[in-house]
C-alpha cells in the first residue's frame, strides 16, 4: 500500500508540474526523488537533453523535467523561478540576465550553426549571395516565401538581427510567421517551397525527409549559434543542483556526449563542443 501511495504521489508530481513554478513538463527523465526543471528548445526536441539527463540522473538519483521552450521563453521562465536552469542561444539576453542578477554560472557548452534552406530552384538567387544580409535582401526583393518562427526564440532573435543588418523590415504575404518550433517550421518550408533559417542540428536529423528544399547558404560568422547554460541564482530552491548540472555539461563526460550526439545515426555530430564553440563566443 505504501508503495502504491508513493507511486501515485510521484505520478502527480511528474504530470502535474507540481514543482517550483507552473511551467509544464514536456518530458521527464529519471525516477529519482529530487526533481529539477530545465528549459530548452532544440536540444530537447532532438533528443540530446535526454542523453545528458540520463547520465546525470544516474549519478545523482534525480529526475529532470524538460520544459520545452525557445531561448526567449526559457530565460523568462528562469527569471520567474519556474525552472532551475536553461540551455539557450541568445547571448545578448543571457549577458543581461547575469548582469541583472537573476541568472548565474553562464557556461559555454557547445554550438551548431544556422543554414538558410530553400527551394531547389532558388527563385531569390541566394546561393550567390555575398553574406547573410545579402541573402535576406534578395529574398525580400523577390518577395519569395520566407518562414519565420516569430516566437522570440534564439532563432527568431538571430533572424531579426539579420533583417536589421540588411536594413529591411520584413512584411507582406511573402513573410509568414509560424509561431512553431524548428522541426515543424522546417517541414512546412519543405511542403510549401519556402525559405527558412534552420539550425544545423535540426537539418541533420530531418534532411532525409526534405525532398523539395536544400541548403542554399551557410558559413557567414553571423550564423554561428553558441549555446550556454545558466542557473537560477543562490537562494533558489534547486540552485546547487542546477549548478551541478551545468558543471556536468562542462565536464569531459558531458562535452563528449554533446560532441558525439548523432554521429552514429547520421554520420556526423549534431553539435560542436565548447572548445570548438569558443572561437565564436563573443
Amino acid at each position: 500500500m505504501k508503495r502504491l501511495l508513493l507511486s501515485a504521489v510521484m505520478f502527480l508530481l511528474l504530470v502535474g508540474g507540481a514543482y517550483a513554478g507552473d511551467a509544464p513538463c514536456k518530458q521527464t527523465y529519471g525516477d529519482g526523488g529530487t526533481v529539477y526543471k530545465v528549459a530548452t528548445g532544440s536540444p530537447g526536441e532532438l533528443g540530446l537533453l535526454k542523453v545528458l539527463a540520463d547520465t546525470f540522473n544516474a549519478k545523482h538519483g534525480t529526475t529532470m523535467c524538460w520544459v520545452k521552450a525557445g531561448s526567449g521563453k526559457s530565460l523568462s521562465l528562469l527569471k520567474a523561478g519556474d525552472v532551475d536552469a536553461c540551455m539557450v542561444h541568445a547571448p545578448a539576453a543571457e549577458k543581461q540576465a547575469v548582469a541583472d542578477g537573476w541568472a548565474v554560472d553562464r557556461t559555454l557548452i557547445g554550438s551548431n550553426e544556422f543554414y538558410i534552406v530553400g527551394p531547389v530552384s532558388d527563385p531569390a538567387g541566394i546561393a550567390d549571395a555575398k553574406d547573410v544580409a545579402d541573402v535576406y535582401a534578395r529574398i525580400a526583393k523577390a518577395q519569395a516565401l520566407f518562414l519565420s518562427r516569430g516566437d522570440n526564440s534564439g532563432t527568431h532573435k538571430k533572424e531579426l538581427a539579420i533583417w536589421k543588418k540588411a536594413g529591411i523590415n520584413p512584411a507582406g504575404e511573402w513573410y509568414v510567421v509560424t509561431k512553431d518550433f524548428m522541426m515543424a517550421t522546417l517541414k512546412r518550408a519543405n511542403a510549401e517551397d519556402g525559405y527558412f533559417m534552420t539550425d544545423s542540428s535540426t537539418w541533420i536529423m530531418g534532411k532525409k525527409d526534405m525532398d523539395r528544399i536544400k541548403i542554399l547558404f551557410r558559413g557567414d560568422p553571423m550564423l554561428i549559434n553558441t549555446y550556454h547554460a545558466l542557473a537560477a541564482p543562490a537562494g533558489a530552491p534547486k540552485h546547487e543542483l542546477a549548478v551541478e548540472f551545468i558543471k556536468f555539461l562542462d565536464s569531459p563526460e558531458g562535452q563528449s556526449i554533446i560532441a558525439d550526439y548523432g554521429r552514429k545515426e547520421y554520420g556526423e555530430g549534431m553539435y560542436n563542443d565548447a572548445a570548438y564553440a569558443k572561437q565564436y563566443d563573443h
